[in-house]
């Protein structure tokens, strides 16, 4: 990647049930001018016994003090996020564009309609069976622990939780952003159609512009090194 004086922080938030460990091989792909920050929220990885966040606000309340004590060698920040990362990144954009010596380059949304689509609400509610059957279905995606059943009943309160953050998530503001906003889907993404991918447009008062990749809805856990790439390039072109 090029190489800058000043290192960029990417930012890199979770999709439902996933940690931070998802994004630790970034750092090597994206090289020395980036700084890799995936966020950490309760109830998964080192934080897996504490209670999981059931809303989006709560959760950016949380995150961000800690993101803003890790700015420590750079104020320059790029955010990533996927799926229920995605609104997740999208609102800690907000908040960090008030924040007077931060500068936010530019908003990846990914696997996401644009934030005032209302969410569907595709599990939340359902028996175990039927609710791992379902996010199955709809993310063309399992995680294999869901097969182990003691591995499942310690994953699954916090996946449910995810699961109702996402879709009972209600934007904080109707202000567009006012940075530019890559939006990014899987061509073969049953769960987000490029409209409504497209619609992330009116998300942002500043450039826009949408990408697909090679995929279904988890098209990113085979294309790390294609969005580093193409973060670096959107950004430092």
């Amino acid at each position: 990647m090029t190489g800058i004086a000043e290192p960029t922080a990417l930012v890199c938030l979770p999709f439902a049930g996933a940690g931070p460990s998802f994004f630790h091989p970034w750092s090597a792909l994206a090289g020395e001018s980036w700084r890799v920050l995936p966020m950490q929220l309760p109830g998964r990885e080192r934080r897996i016994l504490e209670e999981p966040h059931r809303e989006v606000g709560a959760a950016v309340d949380e995150l961000l003090p800690g993101l803003l004590d890790a700015l420590v060698d750079t104020k320059r920040v790029v955010l990533f996020g996927h799926s229920l990362g995605a609104v997740l990144a999208y609102e800690l954009a907000h908040r960090l564009v008030g924040v007077s010596d931060v500068e936010v380059l530019r908003l990846f949304a990914s696997g996401s309609p644009e934030p005032h689509t209302q969410r569907a609400r595709r599990a939340t509610g359902m028996s175990d069976d039927e609710f791992v059957a379902r996010v199955r279905e709809f993310a063309g995606f399992s995680d294999e622990a869901l097969d182990d059943p003691e591995m499942r009943e310690l994953i699954l309160p916090t996946l449910r939780a995810d699961v109702e953050m996402h879709e009972t998530y209600v934007p904080s503001t109707s202000k567009p952003l006012p940075v530019p906003v890559t939006a990014l889907r899987g061509t073969h993404d049953e769960l987000v159609s490029a409209e409504q991918a497209a619609g992330w447009a009116t998300a942002t008062n500043a450039e826009f512009e949408l990408v697909e990749l090679a995929g279904g809805h988890m098209y990113l856990t085979e294309a790390g090194r294609q969005l580093t790439e193409l973060i670096d390039r959107t950004v430092n072109s």
